[in-house]
């Protein structure tokens, strides 16, 4: 009887420690949507960005259809449980004061044009960090999630 008991006792160990470790990890799973809709702003801002060295107004909807895209997006993520850290990453890259995704977007609208110097220079800013969060959205380990702490970090 006492056999019986120590292995029942381990298993309830083992099984609290597993219980314990996923709980404390407060990092959401994988998510397929997540990672596709994600690739494809990265694709969709891309190639809108090749185009900031003619007028914005000719390229205002595309410009509007992204971000309409984005703001679905960001809603999701938002509303996932424990992932806070891709909705910071979200906020961070639409947020008009830190030179990411919507801050390109408005200094274009604003200049009307812009040089291709800033263009390819802004362009590997915010394509690299949709990289890290594609990156953190795919392996969901403990580098790809520092990478992107550091990022938003950097960045507050």
């Amino acid at each position: 009887m006492s056999h019986f008991k120590s292995k029942l006792t381990a298993f309830l160990i083992l099984i609290s420690f597993s219980f314990a470790s996923c709980v404390s990890t407060k990092t959401a799973l994988y998510d397929h949507y997540s990672y596709q809709k994600t690739t494809e702003v990265k694709v969709e801002a891309s190639t809108l960005m090749n185009e900031a060295t003619s007028p914005y107004l000719f390229h205002k909807k595309e410009v509007d259809a992204l971000f309409f895209n984005i703001d679905k997006l960001v809603e999701y993520e938002k509303n996932k449980p424990n992932n806070e850290i891709t909705f910071a990453m979200w906020k961070m890259l639409t947020d008009k004061e830190k030179n990411l995704l919507t801050a390109f977007f408005k200094r274009w609208e604003t200049k009307e044009v812009l040089s291709p110097v800033f263009l390819e220079e802004s362009k590997k800013q915010i394509l690299d960090a949709l990289d890290l969060l594609i990156q953190y959205e795919i392996k969901k380990d403990k580098e790809s999630k520092d990478e992107l702490l550091d990022l938003i970090n950097r960045n507050k």
